[in-house]
């Protein structure tokens, strides 16, 4: 071993004890006739000292020539130190060293290992290695190692069963945009890596598994944002002999278990909302309620008079900001200008002032009065102090709108403290959802959800009516997980497919396999997947998931310390008998 101990673990007690250390040099202080030097590895970090009445000569010139990120071994005595460092875990002893060993020499760090890093996140990523040295990187994958070490502990517990699924499938463009992979040994095919394990694990339900689960990684070859990576690791999970309710409550265990072993912090019972009352309420299927600002609907109380812009909308909704009377004008305009970017979309806001006195100043004290203003203050649960925002437009556009300002507002005033847990369950989603691109419907989560009991006939007469035994799991704002109850026979499958445009022939080369599999009695069965990034960025304090993955992407899905995606050569290309069309 190159070390007796890690450069964490010594202490007072250990004074006078000889022992070897190695690590990467944090930094060095040369003082000429005195030289300190941190030592540090993924435990902390150890004072050395050398001197010149103590160390011998051609060991002090080896130490003035150690440079940042060197690696060494020290070997010494553990003696007390004169001036104790009480922020440190070590701070109390240092080494004196006998014996000094560069391991490796190494060039000047782009940026400082430290905390506080001088370097942007594009260079950070490009020497990743690096990153990874540094306290908040090392600490996020240790945190992400916990959690999922407590998932697979509770699971286990609750007997589920670990089971690896295939990762070269087959393409099914139905859904996000597949990664595809050539295969060599049959010429001019193709597998595909899986967005989800969903087919396999539903499958694993036919073969008597009985309760399943994978930590897997999974791939969709999307356009980006900060919070989304073109490899990403789901909690993939699935039960047969099972009902929602089922679910809800082994799920809701393992997530209340989680946030007690990780964060020490005890949840009551989910709450539950449907998904028809989360936009309602909130403008938004995942909604934080962590804190109020409910919206309140005012299609009643505001066209009744002669305001073109409110009498021509289908929704006029508002929501009350804590405290906004105080906002000058300059913020309120600026706020104004925040919902008309082109990301939020808004033509413009109307604002009313809630008065200290009762009374009421509106951006439409032309066309409203007191009493109108009045009546929006009890439809928002304004309070005096406050200040009501007000947009319309697009039933579904107008609730996006000012969902995003809600957002945007709370993050302004501090309520979204990242201590703080607000678990939820949102259920009864729509079964499918209207594209207007390909100007039919679609499946709102995957073409396997089942339909609520009774509701089948109704996607002959009113598909868009029709509610999903599906329910997503929400955290803070965000999505953690979501899944559903699965249709479990060839008939009702078979007519979902229908319903979603396919064609026999379609419906059979895509997903015949399962369909079959129905036909040698499949037992019903219902599942969830969580986002494990996003659910451990979330328990970390955190909304985007880059630093608790090791070796993440950047936003154009590019590995810029590897350089890929790159170009292959061309005997690769002849061999997959591929040519290129740029």
């Amino acid at each position: 071993m190159y070390r007796s101990h890690n450069c964490g673990e010594l202490r007072a007690t250990d004074v006078s004890r000889e022992v070897t250390l190695a690590g990467w040099v944090q930094k060095s202080r040369d003082k000429g006739f005195m030289i300190w030097v941190d030592l540090r590895d993924r435990y902390g970090i150890t004072q050395l000292i050398f001197d010149e009445e103590r160390t011998a000569k051609d060991m002090m010139s080896k130490a003035k020539s150690l440079g940042r990120e060197f690696v060494i071994q020290v070997k010494g005595q553990v003696i007390e130190r004169t001036s104790k460092n009480p922020n440190m875990p070590t701070g109390d002893v240092e080494i004196l060293v006998s014996e000094l060993t560069i391991l490796n020499k190494a060039k000047t760090p782009p940026f400082t290992i430290e905390d506080e890093t001088d370097g942007g996140e594009e260079l950070r990523m490009q020497y990743r290695y690096l990153d990874i040295r540094r306290n908040p990187v090392r600490n996020s994958l240790i945190f992400r190692h916990k959690v999922a070490q407590e998932v697979r502990k509770y699971l286990s517990q609750e007997g589920f069963i670990e089971v690896e699924t295939p990762y070269l499938i087959k393409s099914t463009p139905e859904g996000a945009r597949d990664f595809v992979v050539p295969s060599r040994m049959n010429e001019g095919q193709f597998y595909a890596l899986p967005q989800s394990p969903q087919t396999f694990k539903q499958l694993l339900m036919v073969g008597g598994m009985d309760k399943y689960f994978q930590i897997v990684k999974c791939f969709r070859d999307e356009d980006l944002r900060a919070d989304r990576q073109p490899e990403f690791t789901q909690i993939d999970c699935e039960m047969a002999f099972v009902e929602q309710e089922d679910i809800l409550n082994a799920f809701e265990g393992l997530t209340r278990h989680i946030l007690k072993e990780i964060n020490g912090v005890e949840v009551d019972k989910f709450p539950r909302m449907t998904f028809d009352e989360a936009m309602k309420r909130y403008g938004n299927d995942k909604p934080d309620i962590r804190f109020g600002m409910e919206f309140g609907e005012l299609n009643e109380i505001a066209k009744h008079k002669d305001f073109g812009v409110f009498n021509n909308s289908e929704l006029v909704v508002g929501l009350a900001v804590p405290g906004g009377n105080s906002y000058s004008r300059k913020d309120i305009d600026k706020l104004i200008d925040w919902v008309k970017r082109p990301q939020v979309g808004a033509l413009g806001m109307v604002y009313v002032r809630c008065n200290e006195n009762g009374t009421f100043k509106s951006s439409v004290d032309k066309f409203f009065d007191q009493d109108d203003l009045k009546n929006w203050a009890e439809a928002t649960n304004a309070k005096a102090g406050d200040l009501i925002c007000v947009l319309s437009g697009n039933t579904d556009k107008v609730r996006a709108q000012l969902s995003s300002l809600r957002m945007e507002l709370a993050e302004r005033l501090g309520l979204r403290k990242t201590n703080e847990f607000a678990p939820l369950w949102v259920i009864d989603f729509p079964l499918l959802e209207w594209d207007e691109d390909s100007n039919r419907y679609h499946a709102m989560h995957h073409p396997f959800t089942s339909p609520k009991p009774g509701q089948i006939e109704l996607l002959d007469t009113d598909p868009g009516a029709v509610k999903a035994n599906a329910y997503d799991l929400v955290l803070n704002g965000n999505e953690i997980g979501g899944g559903s109850i699965r249709i479990h026979d060839r008939a009702t499958q078979s007519l979902m497919f229908d319903h979603l445009g396919f064609t026999k022939e379609e419906a059979k080369a895509q997903f015949g396999f399962l369909m079959n599999a129905f036909e040698y009695g499949a037992p019903p069965h219902g599942g969830i997947a969580f986002g494990l990034d996003r659910l451990v960025a979330i328990l970390g304090g955190q909304e985007t998931i880059r630093d608790f993955i090791a070796f993440p992407k950047n936003n154009s899905g590019r590995d810029v310390m590897i350089d890929a995606p790159s170009p292959i050569d061309e005997e690769q290309l002849k061999e997959l008998k591929l040519k290129l069309n740029l």
